[in-house]
């Protein structure tokens, strides 16, 4: 009688719905049900209310939108609009200054904005790497930080794998290296041979850097040096056609057979060398071992867990006040690199397949295949995630620098996307230094491209060299502009390219370098929110933990790990007294 009784409730409130009229007793269930018909209209009454309260409600809320509203939306999403119409001013203000032919010295002056920009945000680069990633892993135990650096290792191979795969298919099926061949672009700036085993034991170096203070504006690079020298070379002399060969084989006739002889030999020898910029990875391989040690050193390293704690905080500081000139920088920055750009009849033929087939694996990678793979691991809405990083996107296409957006990248993970501060300040600085998705997809598709340019036919072997030695050499590109241009070199090499071909596609690097930045950071920061949803049960545990040893006084959804330690310090005192 039960069962019953709630289907003809839910038929009775299905009829309200679509029909929108009262109930009555020619329900087949009402007939089955009538042994308590009061009952039945005394809920359908209470549903009625009810329903008619939460329509009248959702009314109220539309004609709520008053001015008030609106002065909150606009107050919430300041900067993301102040960033957008930077954005498009750049780019009318860059096209409505190309026909003044401006001087180098006048681009020079005009872009001196959005240089102040780029100089603000690298200046905070170097401490945000170090203290996040120290501050992060001390406040995690060994092996929930174990945990979580595998899930992010997999997650950035996966995608970066995933990058590439997307970069051969599509400059494969376009082909955008046939037709006539464009005539290279002239380059001020000589294209260095690099081997391919030096600038991998480059990356094994920059990991150990002998000198962190050296480290912080400096990194190790294999450079090449032609030596000179003379070797004393045999070679036999064919002897005189009367002596037959026994009597030339015999020992008094052997000095007039063989001849040494000098011969000047040129070798290229790796030496070592330097190159200006943050060695970012050296720095996060001594930050992450850094902060597993003051992690297990518990009472012991409270002061340094402190000191590395307020200093996060205080650069976060300083990115609340810098990220107000950002919109101005940025306007600035675009602006200048269009009425920097040269004829733009160049991007045409090939260079502009080129640049659309560049263009249209980085949207199917950023737009579909992060967000799916987002939606599979978390179950949510992966645009609405987006939605909150729009700040660090749009920064990324400004600067054309993953690293110099970091600082953005965290504020919108942490207060915009709420994301545990204990995930990002272990996974965004080494995203922002080792995964690098839109600059794989990038070397892939720039490799395949040179090689369909000179008429080669690459077979699967030298794709999948290039496929394994793009994804290691994104590994090393550093986090700022057109560092990807340096690592070509290093794919082109591995499968015999000619290097000089570069200069190809430099023309419209510029604009590739910023759509692959923004690409890059996506990928990070959604990794961010797949690394917190699969390691929740740790930090769930944690703070289970934390809140059995800790007397909390205030609740805050994010204390900070100095209080925490302070109330352990705290309670451990009292209980000595």
């Amino acid at each position: 009688m039960s069962v019953s009784h709630e289907t003809c409730l839910l038929d009775q409130v299905l009829e309200l719905i679509i029909n929108e009229k009262p109930p009555n007793s020619n329900s087949l269930f009402l007939n089955e049900d009538s042994e308590k018909p009061h009952h039945s209209e005394k809920d359908l009454h209470w549903l009625r209310r009810a329903m008619q309260k939460r329509v009248s409600g959702a009314k109220n809320r539309m004609c709520s939108i008053t001015r008030n509203s609106i002065k909150a939306f606009l107050r919430r999403n300041t900067f993301v609009l102040f960033t957008v119409a930077a954005v498009a001013v750049g780019i009318v203000l860059g096209f409505a200054l190309r026909p003044h032919n401006l001087s180098a010295r006048e681009i020079k002056y005009f872009s001196f904005p959005g240089e102040l920009l780029m100089r603000m945000l690298q200046m905070l680069v170097l401490p945000l790497i170090v203290s996040s990633l120290v501050t992060g892993i001390s406040s995690l135990d060994s092996k929930a930080s174990g945990k979580m650096g595998v899930r992010a290792i997999v997650y950035y191979m996966l995608t970066t794998f995933i990058a590439v795969f997307i970069g051969i298919v599509m400059v494969i099926i376009i082909r955008p290296g046939k037709g006539n061949r464009d005539s290279p672009v002239s380059s001020s700036g000589s294209i260095e041979s690099v081997q391919a085993a030096d600038a991998f034991l480059d990356l094994i170096r920059n990991m150990f850097p002998p000198n962190l203070v050296e480290a912080c504006f400096k990194q190790y690079k294999t450079l090449y040096k032609k030596t000179v020298f003379t070797k004393n070379i045999t070679v036999m002399v064919n002897a005189n056609a009367s002596i037959n060969a026994t009597e030339s084989s015999s020992v008094g006739n052997f000095s007039t057979v063989l001849q040494t002889i000098q011969e000047t030999v040129e070798e290229t020898v790796p030496v070592a060398g330097s190159s200006n910029g943050v060695n970012a990875l050296g720095l996060v391989v001594f930050s992450m071992c850094f902060g597993l040690v003051i992690g297990n050193m518990k009472q012991q390293g409270q002061a340094l867990r402190e000191f590395f704690d307020c200093l996060n905080d205080a650069i976060m500081r300083l990115v609340a006040i810098i990220i107000w000139y950002a919109p101005i920088g940025i306007l600035f920055l675009i602006a200048g690199k269009i009425v920097e750009m040269k004829d733009l009849a160049q991007v045409g033929g090939q260079l502009g397949m080129y640049t659309m087939c560049v263009i249209i694996g980085l949207l199917i990678h950023g737009l579909f295949v992060l967000p799916l793979l987002f939606f599979l691991v978390t179950r949510r809405n992966p645009y609405t995630f987006i939605g909150g990083l729009l700040q660090a996107l749009i920064t990324a296409l400004g600067t054309s620098s993953s690293s110099a957006t970091l600082p953005i990248t965290f504020r919108c993970l942490e207060e915009n996307n709420h994301v545990d501060k204990r995930v990002t300040r272990f996974v965004l600085p080494v995203g922002a230094t080792i995964n690098m998705d839109g600059t794989a997809l990038y070397e892939a598709v720039a490799a395949i491209f040179i090689a369909q340019v000179n008429g080669m036919d690459l077979n699967f072997g030298q794709i999948l060299t290039i496929s394994i030695t793009a994804t290691a050499a994104s590994i090393g590109a550093a986090g700022i502009p057109q560092a990807g241009l340096v690592t070509m070199v290093i794919v082109l090499t591995s499968v015999g390219l000619p290097t000089e071909d570069i200069t190809l596609i430099i023309a419209v690097d510029w604009f590739l370098d910023r759509l692959r930045t923004t690409t890059n950071v996506l990928g990070d920061s959604l990794g961010a929110g797949i690394v917190e949803h699969l390691s929740r049960q740790e930090l769930q545990n944690q703070d289970v933990e934390i809140g059995n040893s800790v007397i909390e006084e205030n609740e805050k959804p994010y204390q900070l790990i100095c209080q925490e330690n302070d109330s352990i310090k705290h309670r451990n005192s009292e209980t000595t007294m």
